[in-house]
Formats: structure tokens, C-alpha cells, sequence
């Protein structure tokens, strides 16, 4: 495969992945070449590619002589995707507690306010925005670069939860609670506090899942 068609395949593997994880695409929906094709204006070459990566990712399954079908993310998949990215992001605020520059600590801070500021005004989708921004800092305080790309990838994965969290009432401004002890304990430099900080608020997304059900979350979608 030529280097154009391999960083055009890149391109649309992004954006079917970023589709699938934010549910535009139902369970076992079928993807078809030839309409991606047609819909991105490219040749089948690069959307090949492109789904071969997904499947590799386990978000679709390639059936011979059949096709390519939608798996998504399941409740089981989802579950095991906050057990990771909970020990992952533990150590990742440890280290931080540590490594952190006064600069990450000021961006920090100052996310915090704006999300504040923006949650008195009844803006959520800035809020949520922010609460990116968050991590995405956190993730570069915690020092490794391979730490930081895997926290990221699990991140992207939890999307939709992201948008439900929008619809439960007062979940907004408690997580904006629960980063502002992240950050406290990191500006403490207490690497345990922080890492339990980040636990309790990742064991609290993990029980609204629970309540709610993976399937309203997901907007009815089904396990299979």
C-alpha cells in the first residue's frame, strides 16, 4: 500500500471509529465498502485498510464472503475498560504528585475555574469539554509518554458515557468535585491521596453505569 493511501486508511479508520464509539453505528450493523467509499469520496483501497484496523481493535468483525459488522463496545467491554484505565490512571496521578511542573498545576487550576464558571451558566457541553482538557493534562503531569497514549485511547473509548453524564442531574458538578481533589492531593504531592481521589472517581462513574444499565446508556443498543 502506497504511504498516501496507508495515511488516508488512518484518516477513516479515526472517523468510523470515532462514529462507532459514539454510537452512530448500531450492534451488528453492516458496514459497507463501497458506501463508505462513495460517502468519503475515496476508493475502497483505504476504507479496506481501515476496517481491517477496526477489527484488529475488536469494533467490527470481518466475516468472509459475508462482510464487516458492527461490535462496539459492550457492557462487559466497558466494565473492563474502567478496571484498566483505574490502575493505569492511579499510577499516572502518583507519578504526577511528583512530576508535576507548576505550569500543569496553573492549566489545572485554571480548567477547573473555567468549568465552574461555565456550570453556573448552565453550559454542560463546555463542562464536558473541560473535564478532557482535565485529563488530557493529568495524563502529561503523570511524565510517561506511553502512560499518556494508552490513557487517551481508553479515554476516547468512553464517549458516550461522557453524554449520558450530561443528562444526570448534579453528576456535573460532582465530578468537577472529585477533579478538584485529584488536584489538591497532587498539589500536595501525595501520590496515595491522589490515587485514591482518582479511584472514587472512577468507581463513581462505574456504579451510575450500574444503576442506569449499559443498554440506556447506549440508547438501547444490545449486548447481542
Amino acid at each position: 500500500m502506497s504511504e498516501a493511501n496507508y495515511l488516508l486508511g488512518q484518516k477513516i479508520f479515526q472517523k468510523i471509529r470515532q462514529d462507532i464509539i459514539a454510537g452512530k453505528y448500531s450492534r451488528d450493523e453492516e458496514l459497507k465498502e463501497l458506501l463508505i467509499a462513495s460517502e468519503m469520496g475515496v476508493s475502497r483501497t483505504p476504507v479496506r485498510e481501515a476496517l481491517r484496523q477496526l477489527e484488529r481493535e475488536g469494533l467490527v468483525a470481518i466475516i468472509p464472503n459475508k462482510g464487516t459488522y458492527v461490535v462496539g463496545i459492550t457492557a462487559q467491554d466497558m466494565k473492563d475498560i474502567y478496571d484498566i484505565r483505574a490502575a493505569l490512571e492511579g499510577l499516572c496521578v502518583r507519578q504526577a504528585a511528583r512530576m508535576a511542573t507548576a505550569e500543569q498545576i496553573e492549566a489545572l487550576e485554571e480548567i477547573l475555574y473555567l468549568a465552574e464558571y461555565h456550570l453556573r451558566k448552565g453550559h454542560d457541553r463546555q463542562v464536558a469539554e473541560l473535564g478532557g482538557k482535565f485529563h488530557e493534562i493529568l495524563y502529561e503531569a503523570g511524565g510517561s509518554r506511553m502512560l499518556k497514549r494508552i490513557l487517551q485511547s481508553y479515554y476516547l473509548y468512553q464517549e458516550q458515557v461522557r453524554m449520558f453524564l450530561l443528562t444526570v442531574p448534579g453528576k456535573i458538578r460532582e465530578i468537577i468535585g472529585e477533579h478538584r481533589q485529584i488536584l489538591e492531593a497532587i498539589k500536595e504531592q501525595d501520590g496515595e491521596k491522589a490515587e485514591q481521589a482518582v479511584g472514587k472517581h472512577i468507581a463513581n462513574e462505574m456504579k451510575l453505569i450500574d444503576s442506569y444499565g449499559w443498554e440506556n446508556i447506549t440508547g438501547g443498543q444490545k449486548d447481542g
